[in-house]
């Protein structure tokens, strides 16, 4: 079986990451990932707290270096991480600093110590094509996510593919810094395994808020691309803050208004694509989102309409899977993206996605953020759409007023809730527990004008 290298970076020298403001070699790299390595347990499985993006790298190959295989779960609650042990039998959890997992055994990600010399040979690992380097999984309402392996082939190839496509893989100069936790498949594939696998340059750290991106950006030299999501391009827009020049932006995790993506580019004067994947198959496409809706596969990607459904496969993604999202194929090799099965609306007949009605009312000039939620039915009653907005001083008519305009009337929602923020999580998505449990609260605090 083929082997294929941790790394591309050639030279000793050649930086793969800024972690505190300061250059990484590839050498002090490969010494941290085999000192890690020496302090991990002999187990097969392990979770990857780190939130350093530097230490979760070294302790992603470090696991790879042992025969061991890294579990990214939906999120890292101590249930969550006891249903993981019932699963997968013992594990452990490799963390930056020791916390409360509920009596998982822990590893503290302790780095190589900084020599005054760096050393000018180094060997870098490899590892077979065929090794299970993570398992991701699907998101699950109930029980323990469904499980997807990801060979490190398949992940090598895909960071490679994603690399080609945005033209980064020619001079390797460009530096990422990312905004998702390397935890997050998109995070993993986008923020560190293209760095590594592109001979590229990763930023140890995870910015948040607008002033700590723009931080984050300033630390690095050189070609700056910005990886990130929806909700964070959102409030760099929405703050006015400036950023240093960047080469790229990527964004992922949720589709982009055409508004928003034309408004980043002349502010940051940047292009912006967009990633496409879900956890089955990877990544599968990119767009450059102002140039229209249609979406690209990767390097090999191939699609292959299967009756009512279309399937996935070829180039990184090893198996052939079916999409989780409804498409219209453009050849074998492009497509239009309409929205996932289980986000299909029906309505006294007419039918539309979640996910375009989002797109609309995120199109709407003083929306900040929003959403729409179909609760679960209940008995006989008729179950309505509901929508959460952030638009401070747009007024309730006006934004129905403009939703007129652009969805079917029988698609407005009924209740209507103005809130501050979104309750998103780290990767910018709204889990459907947490809508249930925000229409909840709303309900409970609503006046008779807040449900019309």
């Amino acid at each position: 079986m083929a082997q294929v290298a941790a790394i591309s970076h050639a030279g000793a020298a050649d930086i793969v990451a800024y972690s505190q403001g300061q250059p990484v070699g590839a050498a002090r790299f490969v010494a941290d990932v085999v000192r890690v390595a020496e302090q991990l347990p002999a187990r097969a499985f392990l979770v990857n707290f780190c939130v350093d993006r530097y230490r979760f790298a070294v302790g992603f190959m470090a696991a790879l270096m042992r025969g061991q295989t890294s579990l990214l779960p939906p999120n890292q609650t101590p249930e969550m991480l006891r249903q993981l042990q019932h699963e997968f039998g013992e594990l452990y959890a490799l963390n930056d600093a020791p916390q409360d997992l509920g009596g998982i055994e822990q590893v503290t990600c302790e780095l190589a110590r900084v020599t005054a010399d760096s050393p000018r040979q180094f060997r870098v690992p490899a590892f077979p094509e065929d090794q299970i380097a993570a398992i991701a999984f699907t998101s699950g309402s109930t029980g323990l996510p469904t499980a997807h392996r990801k060979t490190w082939g398949s992940l090598a190839r895909g960071a490679s593919a994603e690399a080609e496509r945005f033209a980064l893989h020619r001079d390797g100069r460009a530096t990422l810094v990312g905004t998702v936790p390397a935890q997050h498949m998109y995070g993993l594939e986008s923020t560190v395994l293209m760095a590594l696998r592109a001979g590229l340059a990763l930023h140890a750290g995870q910015p948040f808020y607008p002033a700590d991106v723009a931080a984050a950006l300033a630390q690095v030299p050189g070609d700056r691309v910005l990886v990130t999501t929806p909700v964070h391009l959102r409030a760099l827009l929405n703050d006015g803050i400036a950023l240093p020049p960047l080469r790229l932006i990527v964004c992922a995790t949720a589709p982009l208004p055409a508004q928003m993506a034309a408004q980043a580019e002349a502010r940051y004067r940047a292009p912006l694509h967009e990633v496409f994947g879900f956890t089955e198959a990877g990544m599968v496409a990119t767009r450059r989102t102002v140039e229209g809706a249609m979406w690209h596969c990767l390097r090999d990607v191939r699609l292959r309409p299967n009756g009512k459904t279309v399937m996935v496969a070829g180039g990184h993604v090893e198996n052939e899977v079916q999409f989780t999202d409804e498409i219209q194929t453009k050849g074998s090799d492009a497509f239009v993206l309409h929205g996932r099965d289980a986000d299909l609306v029906n309505i006294a007949g007419k039918r539309t996605s979640l996910g375009y009605l989002n797109y609309q009312l995120n199109c709407i000039d003083g929306v900040r953020d929003g959403v729409f939620f179909m609760p679960d039915e209940e008995g006989d009653g008729v179950t309505r759409l509901t929508a959460f907005v952030v638009a401070p001083g747009v007024t309730r008519d006006a934004l129905l007023a403009a939703l007129r305009t652009r969805v079917d009337a029988v698609f407005l929602p009924r209740p209507l809730y103005f809130v501050e923020d979104l309750p998103r999580n780290a990767t910018g998505k709204l889990p459907r527990e947490t809508l249930r449990r925000l229409a909840q609260t709303c309900s409970g605090m609503s006046t008779r004008e807040d449900a019309a």
